[in-house]
């Protein structure tokens, strides 16, 4: 992976805690899980929070139609607006909530990449119930790194991951990163942990920044 897609904010790749291969197989491990905590794919519709989270989504979509032949919702979340820190950054990166069905009475599992303070989730149980008032709201994440904030867990975790308040733990994705690991990185002083930036090359062939 290119120094540039690592950049900014973190000086050095610590490890490699998860490969692509590895990826896949714990995508798969989550979708039968969501499956058998829900009795099946008749009622729930999977919401991916952008940028990152709704790729893992869409994967997991794919997964459960493999396992169960059901095609279930999907959607994408943004948060940009619902974030606790949103008046003080300088220039949020804006994207486009796209929910096309009624999420009232559906069992949400929402998606996303890392779990760490707990704040982008508070974040998108807030945007969500702005929606609608669903009957459940699951979370699914790749990796859960620690460090909560707030009194919020995962119900499906692909690996935890140990980590200091000095590191950041980052997933990249092939469709947008040009390459699909998580990995964990040495920050810079004063830098904060986040998602990692999208290479702007292919943020424009998938239609983003």
């Amino acid at each position: 992976m290119s120094e540039s897609i690592h950049a900014p904010g973190a000086t050095q790749v610590k490890s490699i805690c998860m490969d692509e291969s590895e990826i896949e197989r714990t995508l798969t491990r989550i979708a039968h899980q969501i499956l058998e905590a829900n009795n099946g794919a008749e009622n729930i519709a999977l919401v991916g929070i952008v940028t990152r989270g709704d790729i893992l989504a869409n994967k997991l979509v794919a997964k459960i139609q493999e396992i169960e032949g059901v095609e279930v919702p999907f959607g994408h979340l943004d948060i940009s607006f619902y974030r606790d820190d949103f008046a003080t950054r300088l220039a949020p990166a804006v994207h486009e909530t796209r929910i096309s069905f009624n999420i009232d009475g559906k069992d949400i599992v929402l998606v996303d990449d890392v779990l760490y303070t707990g704040r982008t989730i508070r974040a998108a149980l807030d945007a969500l119930m702005d929606m609608g008032r669903p009957r459940t709201v699951q979370l699914a994440v790749l990796v859960d790194r620690g460090h909560r904030e707030l009194p919020i867990r995962a119900d499906f975790v692909g690996k935890n991951v140990p980590s200091s308040s000095d590191e950041n733990v980052r997933l990249f994705l092939k469709e947008l990163d040009g390459v699909s690991e998580v990995a964990i990185l040495q920050l810079e002083e004063g830098a904060r942990a986040g998602s990692a930036p999208v290479a702007p090359a292919l943020a424009n062939a998938e239609g983003g920044e």
